[in-house]
């Protein structure tokens, strides 16, 4: 089996994606904007030492200070948000393999009507599941329940026929583990359709001061069950690059593009480990 490959493309992803084969791809995994109106931004820290204060205490009682090395983000507004996402769905469509499957990340402002669109697009009966993260951190709101989840909405390009290891599911502990017996309460159960995961930690190794990441745990549980060894996996909202360091990890191929050359400096560096290049999206043809 060859080693996975990780390429990084530079660029507006519609015309990119116009250059893929049919078939192309056996994941796709989309994070795109969420239309919330805002700018999504953050700060990015390193940590250094500083005996003399510092806002953290490390291992032996060591002493560090959180340094801003700089800002990320974008807009996230936009007055005609389906008619932005339609022709990148209808690629998405274009190059699954006939045993792909389809993930868009998006949350309650857009998720119903990103559902009718997606039924038009891969058909109603290619819908399998939607999948709700929840968390439970940050603000919270007086005037209303506070929104503490995600929507990701699961499609196949054959709905009898796709990619779905069962085996490759992590186990997660029963909530009543005293009511589920003490073998089944050790090997601990599945997970539903509704994922409880935190968010990246604000100081966690994982962050990597890019907005909107999205925590590996979630990417890799999709990546496990939905791709096997060796497939070659898609993001075209790459962001931070957390699918392609779950493709990685796990000995699958991805490709990742993203417009924002601030995320493509944040991937290099996240998937060093994984010699992730970037490719010149002019050359490819």
């Amino acid at each position: 089996m060859p080693p996975a490959r990780i390429e990084i493309l530079l660029g507006d992803n519609l015309p990119l994606l116009a250059r893929f084969e049919d078939s192309a791809f056996d994941l796709i995994y989309i994070d795109p904007p969420f239309n919330t109106g805002k700018t999504q931004e953050r700060t990015r820290l390193r940590t250094v030492a500083d005996p003399q204060g510092g806002d953290r205490v490390g291992f032996g009682g060591r002493r560090y200070r959180s340094q801003a090395i700089g800002r990320s983000g974008f807009e996230d507004a936009f007055d005609d948000y389906l008619d932005f996402l339609a022709p990148r769905l209808e690629q998405a469509h274009r190059v699954l393999a006939p045993t792909g499957s389809f993930f868009l990340h998006i949350d309650y402002r857009e998720v119903h009507y990103c559902k009718v669109l997606l039924d038009a697009i891969f058909g109603r009966d290619c819908f399998q599941n939607e999948i709700i993260w929840a968390y439970d951190f940050g603000g919270r709101s007086k005037t209303r329940w506070s929104a503490k989840h995600d929507n990701i909405l699961w499609y196949t390009r054959d709905p009898k026929s796709y990619t779905f290891d069962f085996e490759a599911m992590d186990r997660i502990p029963y909530m009543a583990p005293g009511l589920a017996g003490k073998d089944k309460a050790a090997r601990g159960k599945t997970p539903t359709d509704v994922w409880w995961h935190t968010i990246v930690p604000t100081h966690g190794r994982e962050r990597t001061g890019y907005a909107t990441q999205k925590p590996l745990g979630i990417i890799e549980r999709i990546v496990k069950v939905h791709s096997k060894a060796g497939d070659r996996l898609l993001d075209f909202f790459a962001g931070s690059g957390t699918l392609g360091e779950a493709a990685a990890r796990l000995g699958r191929s991805a490709v990742l593009i993203d417009s924002s050359p601030e995320a493509i400096r944040v991937m290099q560096e996240r998937l060093a480990f994984a010699d992730a290049r970037v490719v010149d999206a002019g050359a490819r043809g």
